[in-house]
């Protein structure tokens, strides 16, 4: 990990609820043959995990609620615009 964002950012992450977001993981430790073990069983074409129990499926309202990112703005696709 690189560490927390930047200062300068720091407001424009908060001001989109995505604060949170950018400073998941920072300060923890991976364990990088657990992130091996689930490469391995994504599986591309379909976008799924495919575990020994069943196929696994992660949504983008999953990692929404997970994440406890707000749903209800304005839709964003292509490059950010910021206005006043």
């Amino acid at each position: 990990m690189s560490g927390p964002p930047l200062p300068l950012i720091e407001n424009y992450l908060r001001e989109t609820s995505f604060w949170q977001v950018a400073n998941i993981g920072w300060g923890c430790k991976l364990d990088p043959k657990l992130i091996s073990a689930f490469v391995e069983k994504w599986k591309l074409e379909t976008h799924t995990f495919h575990l020994p129990c069943r196929e696994c499926i992660i949504t983008l309202e999953n990692v929404q609620l997970q994440l406890g990112l707000p749903v209800d703005g304005s839709v964003l696709t292509g490059s950010a615009q910021f206005s006043d």
